[in-house]
């Protein structure tokens, strides 16, 4: 004789055991979405700063005390008896804006391109908000201003001397996330003008691409 007490916790134990397992591949499934959809959503708000570009117009640069114009493809380094003042233009090439937050200064003519970058805390943090629209130009810029320091005797005595100079930029998107850090070469061009070209990209908050 059928036990169907039995039979009836199998056919019920079977459905929920079956219930269960779509429940798990439509939430997987619903996370794989999500998940894909984050990654648009980021990629649509993501910068990425290149320099500009040698046809693209001269960008005027304020400093609290003085003005420059940085040509395209160009860059300022000049030294007074009490500043140092650094500038280039910069192409947002990435499909988000781009905001930037601070830099460091390498002065040391031997310093490979490939070395890492600095601890973010030892990056000098921006006195201004510079925001740069994607797929447009703008600029950064950055000043030294304590003749005292051993970072502005190296500076100035670099400028003078016509060796390349090397920055790294740290910025992210418009919410503060995806952060960068890029690496831009300042060498010597001819009057006395500076030559800018991207070495480096560094991601701060996701996988490196490499």
């Amino acid at each position: 004789m059928a036990d169907w007490v039995t039979i009836s916790s199998l056919a019920t134990a079977g459905g929920t055991l079956v219930l269960a397992g779509a429940t798990f591949a439509s939430v997987r499934s619903a996370n794989r979405t999500a998940r894909a959809a984050e990654r648009s959503m980021l990629a649509g708000m993501r910068p990425l700063l290149m320099p500009s570009h040698l046809e693209d117009p001269p960008q005027k640069i304020g400093f609290v005390d003085k003005w420059f114009s940085a040509p395209g493809g160009g860059g300022i380094a000049e030294v007074t008896d009490t500043a140092v003042y650094l500038a280039f233009g910069v192409r947002n090439a990435g499909t988000g804006i781009a905001v930037l937050h601070g830099w460091s200064l390498i002065t040391d003519p031997s310093f490979g391109s490939d070395a890492s970058h600095a601890p973010l805390d030892q990056f000098r943090s921006l006195t201004r908000d510079l925001y740069i629209a994607a797929n447009d130009i703008g600029f950064w810029q950055g000043a030294l201003r304590d003749p005292e320091t051993p970072e502005f005797a190296a500076a100035r005595d670099a400028i003078n001397a016509r060796e390349r100079l090397v920055v790294d930029v740290l910025y992210g998107d418009h919410e503060g996330g995806q952060r960068v850090v890029s690496r831009f070469s300042m060498t010597p061009g001819k009057d006395e003008g500076w030559l800018i070209s991207a070495a480096r990209h560094w991601n701060i908050d996701r996988p490196d691409p490499r």
